[in-house]
C-alpha cells in the first residue's frame, strides 16, 4: 500500500480537515488546524506532503519522525499542527485497513466511556449563568466557562469580584456536585492569577485552565500556593518537550494536550504516558470538528489517567457548522448520563461525508479570534 495523494478542506465554522488516499482504495482522515491559521497550516500539510506521498502509510511512528525532525526547524503551533492531522489521517488509515479501531492498535482500550464537559456560553462571562442549568438539565455532569474578561497585568478588585459573582452564581444554580471548569484563557498575569485563584478555591472547582499562558508556567508555583484546586494548563504546549519541563516543575495537576496541535495520536500517547509517571491528570482540548473529538476518543480510551474530555458540540464558535453535519454514522458519539461512548469503529471510527465536506469547503471561513483591548487602549490577551 502507498499513499498516493493528501486533500485539504477549509471547511465552516473554523475547521481544516485532511483526506489522505492510497493505492489500494483505503483513506484516512485528519484535522490539521490552528484556530485563525487554517490557511497557513494548510499551506504546512501540503509541504510536508512532498515526503508522504508514495510511501507507505503503516510506518506511522517513522514518518513522525522524519516529518517532525527532517525539516531541521521544528515544533510550534503550525508544523506540529499539521503534522498532527497526518498523524491521525495515518491511524484512521491503518485502523480500517486492518479492521480495527485505532484504540485495539494501541493496546486496547482500558474504559468504555469516558465523561465529557460542556462549554457554556461565550467569551463573555455575563452571557453564561443562564446557560448552565440548561447544560445540566441535557445530562451534563460537568460544565467549563470563561473566568473573566479582560485583565491589566494589574487591576481592579471591581473585575475580581465580577469574577467571582459570575462563578457564584453558577455554583448556586448547578449545585454542589456538577463539575466546574473555569478557564483564564491566559488572559490573567501572575500578580492577578493569584488573587482570582484564592478567591475562586470557595466554589470547589473541577479545575482552573491556563491561570496564566504557558511560557510564563514558572508562575504556576505561585498560583499553586494560593489555592488549593487543580490546575490545568496545555492546550498552547506542542510536544512532549513542552510539557516535560510542565510537568518537572510538578505544579500542574492535570494537562490538556490538543490531538490536532500536538503532534496527534502518535505524540499525545507519549505525553499522557510522562504525565502518568508524574501523577497528572489527562483532559484532552478539544474545541474542534468531529476527526480531532474521534481522534481524542482513541487516545482516551488507552490512557489509565484519562478523565474527561472536552467536546464542542453546540459550542458558541460552531453556528454555520456543528460536529455532527460533516459524519454520517452520527450515533458514534453516543452521549448519555454525562458521558460518550467511545468509538468502535475501525480507524477513528467516524465516517466522514465527504461529499458533503466538498460543498462547505466552496464557502470555506477566515475565522479570526477577537482582538481585546484595554481600558487604555493597549493590547488585552483573548
Amino acid at each position: 500500500m502507498k499513499i498516493t495523494k493528501l486533500t485539504t478542506y477549509i471547511v465552516p465554522p473554523r475547521w481544516l480537515f485532511l483526506k489522505i488516499e492510497t493505492d489500494e482504495g483505503v483513506s484516512g482522515w485528519g484535522e490539521p488546524v490552528v484556530e485563525g491559521r487554517a490557511l497557513t497550516t494548510e499551506a504546512a500539510v501540503h509541504e510536508l506532503a512532498d515526503y508522504l506521498v508514495g510511501k507507505d502509510p503503516f510506518l506511522i511512528e517513522d514518518h513522525w519522525n522524519v516529518l517532525y525532525r527532517g525539516g531541521f526547524y521544528r515544533g510550534g503551533a503550525i508544523h506540529m499542527s499539521a503534522l498532527a492531522g497526518i498523524d491521525q489521517a495515518l491511524w484512521d488509515i491503518k485502523g480500517k485497513a486492518l479492521g480495527q479501531p485505532v484504540h485495539a492498535l494501541l493496546g486496547g482500550q482500558c474504559r468504555d466511556k469516558i465523561k465529557v464537559y460542556s462549554w457554556v456560553g461565550g467569551d463573555r462571562p455575563s452571557d453564561v449563568a443562564r446557560n448552565a442549568t440548561e447544560m445540566v438539565a441535557q445530562g451534563f455532569k460537568a460544565i467549563k466557562l470563561n473566568g473573566c474578561e479582560e485583565m491589566q497585568i494589574v487591576d481592579s478588585w471591581e473585575k475580581v469580584d465580577k469574577a467571582v459573582a459570575t462563578i457564584a452564581t453558577i455554583r448556586e444554580a448547578v449545585g454542589p456536585h456538577v463539575g466546574i471548569g473555569v478557564d483564564f484563557h491566559g488572559r490573567v498575569h501572575k500578580p492577578m492569577a493569584k488573587v482570582l485563584a484564592k478567591e475562586l478555591d470557595q466554589f470547589k472547582l473541577m479545575f482552573i485552565e491556563e491561570p496564566v499562558l504557558s511560557e510564563n508556567y514558572e508562575a504556576l508555583k505561585e498560583i499553586a500556593n494560593h489555592c488549593s484546586t487543580p490546575i490545568a494548563l496545555g492546550e498552547r504546549l506542542y510536544s512532549r518537550w513542552d510539557f516535560k519541563r510542565i510537568l518537572a516543575e510538578g505544579y500542574v495537576d492535570i494537562i490538556q494536550p490538543d490531538l490536532s496541535h500536538a503532534g496527534g495520536i502518535t505524540e499525545c500517547r507519549k505525553i499522557a504516558a510522562m504525565a502518568e509517571a508524574y501523577d497528572v491528570a489527562l483532559a484532552p482540548h478539544c474545541p474542534l470538528g468531529p476527526i480531532a473529538l474521534a481522534a481524542c476518543l482513541q487516545i482516551d480510551a488507552v490512557s489509565y489517567n484519562a478523565f474527561i474530555q472536552e467536546q464542542s458540540l453546540g459550542i458558541h464558535y460552531n453556528e454555520s457548522n456543528d460536529i455532527l453535519d460533516y459524519i454520517r454514522n452520527k450515533d458514534v458519539f453516543h452521549y448519555e448520563d454525562g458521558f460518550v461512548s467511545i468509538p468502535q469503529g475501525p480507524g477513528l471510527g467516524i465516517d466522514v461525508d465527504e461529499a458533503y465536506v466538498a460543498e462547505r469547503a466552496k464557502e470555506g471561513h477566515r475565522w479570526r479570534n477577537p482582538i481585546w483591548r484595554h481600558a487604555d487602549g493597549s493590547f488585552a490577551e483573548w
